[in-house]
């Protein structure tokens, strides 16, 4: 199953494979040549496929859980200011998306969006510690009866040119269904109350929808 925001670049990636297949076929008759940019033409749309791939997941909805709301691995756990929602301290949860991960963006509890703004930005590497405030990115708060107000932040990397964000201000979103899509590298941040019980540890890899953050 892919994702829908990869619908037009797998079909655009299929159409050039084959062209670029049929094409080697009938005008390049040395062979080597040929086979090469055949095999280059798969290979390259077998990683789009890999890329916008839309695995199913079963999230056990519960409101006294924050559930990871993308595949990665943690890079960052700690106190931090948050400047602009909260304007106080939170606990900051990282996750760096390789371009291997699922890039999916998941809600991480139920709740009505209380707030969603775009950004635009710079291309930092995901994982630079100012990525959070210079990169292109989107800020969305949900707010649920245990929690109250949780902020998640979708953030480009140096390879990611364009962030899909479905939340909109006053909707009541499901924990574990589908929040957006980073195309190509990314990171999210999770900004969580100061008594949230942190269930991760750093460099843990995680799964979207399914392993638990914090509770």
């Amino acid at each position: 199953m892919f994702h829908k925001e990869g619908h037009k670049i797998i079909l655009i990636t299929l159409l050039l494979t084959i062209g670029i297949s049929l094409g080697a076929e009938y005008f390049i008759p040395i062979v080597w040549l040929k086979t090469s940019l055949q095999l280059i033409a798969i290979v390259l749309l077998i990683l789009i496929l890999q890329f916008f791939r839309n695995p199913k997941r079963h999230t056990n909805i519960d409101d006294t859980k924050i559930i990871a709301p993308v595949d990665g691995k943690v890079v960052v756990i700690e106190e931090v200011f948050e400047k602009e929602y909260f304007k106080d301290q939170r606990i900051q949860v990282s996750i760096f998306m390789s371009p291997i991960n699922v890039h999916v963006t998941r809600y991480p509890l139920s709740g009505a969006i209380t707030f969603s703004k775009y950004h635009p930005g710079k291309y930092l590497v995901a994982w630079h510690p100012k990525a959070s405030e210079e990169n292109e990115r989107t800020t969305v708060v949900v707010k649920n009866p245990t929690y109250g107000e949780v902020l998640y932040r979708q953030i480009a990397g140096a390879m990611a040119k364009r962030i899909v964000n479905y939340a909109k201000k006053d909707i009541q979103v499901v924990q574990g269904t589908d929040a957006g899509f980073i195309k190509f590298g990314s990171r999210v941040d999770l900004f969580l109350p100061l008594d949230s019980d942190i269930k991760v540890n750093l460099h843990q890899k995680v799964k979207g929808g399914v392993d638990i953050i914090a509770s």
